[in-house]
């Protein structure tokens, strides 16, 4: 029986925590991106700008009494950042395309700006209650400090 293989992304750094889902968990995992990423040495802005949106939705639409959610930042082999949102709402999911807004509305342009400045982005189920939103940048190779 031939099974076809592919490579998986490998991992070279990874950075997971748990934090309230609330604002002040929101601005705290904008806040740890740009900190990690500045120590990998690698750009921050654009991360710390998904970060902050899908975290803000997390606390926002996410958010379930007494539940968390999980933020994972992974940097592979190929210079690819993986940013996961996993909060505990998965009956709540973000529409596959980001909606149109008119010009007057107040918000719904979060996910508008992850897909404007991610170069793949999207929505997994699970673990049950849970969903995770994700974003992928391209970024380039980290700089090694000795």
């Amino acid at each position: 029986m031939n099974q076809e293989t592919t490579r998986a992304q490998i991992p070279v750094r990874q950075f997971t925590i748990l934090l309230s889902a609330t604002r002040r968990g929101a601005r705290l995992a904008r806040l740890l991106t740009a900190e990690q990423l500045r120590t990998w040495g690698l750009p921050f802005e654009t991360a710390e700008q998904i970060v902050a949106e899908l975290a803000s939705n997390a606390a926002l639409h996410g958010h379930a009494p007494g539940r968390s959610f999980r933020l994972a930042l992974t940097l592979t082999e190929t210079a690819t950042l993986r940013i996961e949102v996993t909060d505990a709402r998965a009956d709540r999911h973000p529409p596959a395309e980001p909606q149109p807004l008119s010009p007057d509305a107040e918000s719904g342009r979060g996910l508008l700006l992850v897909a404007a400045l991610s170069d793949r982005w999207g929505t997994e189920p699970g673990p049950a209650p849970c969903k995770t939103i994700w974003a992928e940048i391209e970024t380039a190779p980290p700089t090694l400090h000795s």
